[in-house]
């Protein structure tokens, strides 16, 4: 199963604890819409990157209807870019992530691998994968977004050995993963990612890295993105419990410490903010609300 479904697979049980709260998150979303389709970000413009998880929150909720005009046009939208090849790196992985949330069929075969030709430029010279092009090194957020837009289009990653090397490169002094070798500390994200890049190529996670995780628990119930970092925000909790559950690791007798964290993050108009600093809530930070709240929620 890509890492995809399995984030959308522990979204939709938010609902266990959201109860009729889950259509008011469904309006907060649809009210991101732009008219001529796809989702707006924090300023108001249409955006690929928003656009991606505006429609897996729809998805998580049973939400989308993938008849209704704008979800049409939203389609129509997609078509425009054709393969991508004028994006950037990050924003082609989001435009196969929002064709994954649309009917199979929508994208034709040949440009699905279309698509997924446009990456190779971005396979650094070490087997991993980097947002800029003929990188010497790969970054484990790199990794993990070539990883999950494969999986988006239906088709096999090449070289997988190779990017395992990569990642192995990354591991920091601490035991966790950074974006560059040869670190100290490793990032909460990052690490998160490596974790899932590996298990989706079927690949051993070193041991000690649920407790690496658990490290990074804040008092008030949620994670912290760096060993030194003040507060907690919902993207490092999010990926910590989607890693920790993927792990088995024991985590849940802190569950009511963070059910009570994203209650602090919990707006009235059916979204979350992304940390304490965060006045403004967006799609991004709701979906990564549904995936944490789901893991909470069980």
């Amino acid at each position: 199963m890509s890492q995809r479904l399995q984030m959308l697979q522990v979204a939709r049980l938010s609902r266990r604890t959201l109860g009729d709260a889950a259509a008011d998150v469904a309006t907060f979303i649809r009210s991101t819409a732009v008219a001529e389709g796809g989702f707006a970000n924090r300023g108001g413009r249409r955006d690929l990157y928003y656009t991606s998880f505006a429609l897996d929150a729809l998805v998580a909720l049973d939400a989308l209807d993938v008849d209704d005009p704008h979800t049409l046009r939203t389609r129509e939208w997609l078509r425009s870019f054709g393969d991508g090849g004028m994006l950037d790196f990050v924003h082609r992985c989001c435009l196969a992530r929002a064709w994954a949330s649309q009917p199979v069929g929508s994208l034709p075969d040949e440009m699905r691998r279309a698509i997924a030709a446009t990456f190779a430029p971005h396979r650094a010279a070490d087997g991993g994968w980097a947002s800029r092009r003929s990188a010497p090194r790969g970054t484990a957020y790199g990794c993990f977004l070539a990883a999950n837009a494969h999986a988006d289009l239906r088709l096999d990653l090449p070289n997988p050995s190779g990017l395992a090397d990569s990642l192995e490169n990354l591991r920091s002094a601490d035991g966790g993963w950074s974006n560059e070798p040869g670190q100290a500390e490793g990032s909460t994200t990052a690490t998160a990612a490596a974790v899932a890049t590996l298990r989706s190529l079927g690949r051993s996670v070193p041991a000690g890295i649920d407790a690496w995780f658990l490290a990074r628990r804040h008092p008030a119930g949620g994670f912290v993105a760096a060993a030194d970092a003040p507060i907690p925000d919902l993207l490092s909790t999010a990926v910590t419990l989607h890693a920790l559950d993927a792990l088995d690791a024991p985590w849940r007798e802190w569950r009511e410490d963070v059910l009570d964290f994203l209650d602090t993050l919990w707006t009235n108009v059916g979204a979350f903010h992304g940390s304490w600093a965060d006045d403004e809530p967006d799609a991004e930070y709701t979906f990564y609300g549904l995936v944490a709240l789901g893991h909470a929620s069980v």
